[in-house]
């Protein structure tokens, strides 16, 4: 775990893959600003938490939650644990924390390593920082929302580094449409949109630095 900690924490310091590796999983319709030029006073600050645990037989996975379905935007879909910043956090990273404990359960021990490149979601202007964390606990029992969390899937990192579960296809966006997009295949479940953007971004830096 230390030699994953150091090698990761030094690979964030570095310059990232960033939007470009992003985009190889942005949805076809999806519309591609310059975030750099968006006004902070026109999106909203929100962060997400990549967190990296070891499993009973040692396999290294991102809890990722799938959401309860609801009235709206991204109803049902898979999604990072994480939400909108709140005066009360005083950074980001607490943000990340914050919403990573209330989603999946008082995780304790999590050391944050750094972050990837930010995320702009167009459909609702949020713009998320995505934080990478490794939880230090062995095997961690989760609790998860059930207000928000429908169920709890681990994505092995082994399966993220397998270029054969990226796809593209004909997804349900959740709010009743149905829209084209690449997707990383968990199981029987489709993960796109921002979360496989985020994801992707991670998968490469983890394979150039050969971390795994």
């Amino acid at each position: 775990m230390k030699e994953l900690i150091n090698k990761l924490k030094s690979a964030l310091l570095k310059q990232l893959p960033g939007i470009k590796i992003q985009y190889e999983m942005a949805p076809l319709f999806r519309q591609r600003p310059d975030i750099q030029s968006i006004d902070p006073q026109n999106f909203i600050r929100s962060a997400v938490m990549i967190l990296l645990c070891k499993d009973e037989n040692n396999e290294w996975f991102i809890p990722l939650n799938q959401r309860s379905k609801y009235d709206g935007h991204h109803s049902a879909q898979i999604s990072l644990p994480g939400g909108k910043y709140e005066v009360l956090d005083e950074s980001m990273q607490n943000t990340a924390l914050r919403e990573c404990n209330e989603e999946i359960g008082n995780i304790e021990n999590i050391l944050v390593l750094g972050k990837l490149t930010a995320v702009y979601i167009p459909i609702i202007g949020y713009m998320v920082e995505p934080y990478i964390g490794i939880c230090k606990e062995i095997n961690p029992n989760f609790n998860i929302d059930v207000k928000e969390v429908k169920s709890l899937i681990k994505l092995t990192l082994t399966k993220l580094l397998d270029d054969t579960i990226v796809m593209n296809g004909i997804i349900n966006n959740g709010s009743g449409n149905k829209v084209e997009a690449p997707y990383f295949k968990c199981n029987k479940h489709k993960i796109w949109g921002a979360t496989a953007m985020i994801l992707n971004e991670l998968k490469v830096v983890l394979k150039s630095e050969k971390l795994l």
